[in-house]
């Protein structure tokens, strides 16, 4: 049995985190440099709290010039990608189910979270290949299980499609050297979601205690009993990226607390 190294596994490895600059994917860039890895992360916008360790490259992924710029600059700057982090993802589009949704609402969603993925992969898959080794990690939702009707229609379809694009993608490109993963969180803590359920509790005039029990009981209840800390979702990434899960590809990680109520 190999021995690993848990405390500088990744030093000798180059990572890319999508939406890096905040929320999840800063806990992911950041554990993954804790791991020793060279982190490169990508945003539409600078991160607030500066890493000098953290190397950013800004740009807009929904976009396919965004992308490219992104490959680009990484083959060109660092030779070779490892561990790309497929993270950036979000819905900003109204409530009021499939009524309220413009074509413009479901182009956007899908742009963000299904074919920037998809582009950054046939960028970098290449290079992978060529030398038979990288980790791609598709972060979904639950709610491509799940889904919430009423105001994440688009999202939940493309999580859906992000979900079963990454097990077919890992079919081709596993015997080939690349391992191919989705992890799929459900409700997590971060300061976007504090913001929304202030929003929730304003509108509702509620406490952000009230506002958040409505929010696990929209979902059917969080066993757990609270929303993930982006931490914890971090953890499972670097786990799987690491030589520990070299065995691991063409799965689904599920991250909610025990949120989704069937096996």
């Amino acid at each position: 049995m190999e021995q690993f190294n848990f405390n500088n596994e990744l030093s000798d490895k180059i990572a890319l985190v999508t939406g890096g600059t905040k929320g999840t994917g800063r806990a992911i860039a950041e554990r993954l440099l804790q791991a020793g890895a060279t982190v490169i992360i990508t945003a539409r916008n600078a991160p607030e709290l500066e890493n000098g360790d953290l190397h950013f490259i800004a740009s807009d992924l929904s976009t396919a010039t965004g992308a490219q710029m992104v490959i680009s600059k990484v083959l060109s700057n660092y030779g070779r990608l490892d561990i790309l982090v497929n993270n950036l993802g979000g819905s900003a589009t109204p409530a009021g189910g499939f009524a309220a949704l413009s074509d413009e609402d479901w182009e956007s969603v899908l742009q963000a979270n299904l074919l920037a993925p998809i582009r950054l992969d046939r960028g970098f898959l290449p290079q992978m290949i060529e030398r038979k080794n990288g980790v791609i990690i598709h972060i979904a939702s639950i709610q491509a299980k799940l889904p919430l009707y009423d105001s994440t229609l688009p999202y939940a379809a493309a999580k859906a499609g992000l979900r079963n694009y990454s097990k077919s993608l890992s079919n081709e490109v596993t015997p080939k050297g690349v391992r191919v993963l989705t992890v799929s969180p459900g409700w997590i803590n971060t300061t976007a979601s504090e913001t929304w359920l202030g929003e929730i509790a304003r509108n509702s005039n509620s406490t952000i205690e009230e506002a958040q029990r409505s929010v696990m009981d929209a979902l059917g209840g969080i066993p757990f009993g609270r929303p993930a800390e982006p931490a914890e979702v971090a953890e499972l990434v670097g786990f799987l990226v690491s030589p520990r899960a070299g065995y691991l590809t063409g799965t689904e990680y599920v991250i909610d607390g025990g949120t989704v109520p069937t096996i």
